[in-house]
């Protein structure tokens, strides 16, 4: 356990949405990555849209969260690529 106080009563339908420039492989790299973190998930609640200016793609996945820490491993894993701009 993290020990560290957390809003979310677990487990939370939790949308996670990554950022980054271009547009290539970005959606199978999050869900990858996603697979490792999440037993159960569903491939189809996930989203992808392009910014008005056509520079960043941004990838929703939406899963169960089962604790703060999958949650606290799967943000970490993300964040340390570079392909990662922003996490929400």
């Amino acid at each position: 356990m993290s020990g560290r106080a957390t809003l979310l009563e677990f487990p939370v339908v939790f949308p996670l949405k990554a950022i980054r420039t271009g547009v290539d492989d970005f959606e199978e790299f999050v869900l990858t990555i996603a697979r490792r973190h999440v037993r159960a998930l569903d491939e189809t609640a996930t989203t992808r849209r392009l910014s008005g200016g056509g520079k960043y793609l941004a990838v929703t996945i939406t899963f169960v969260a089962e604790s703060q820490d999958q949650l606290d491993a799967l943000y970490g894993e993300l964040s340390r690529h570079e392909r990662v701009v922003m996490l929400l």
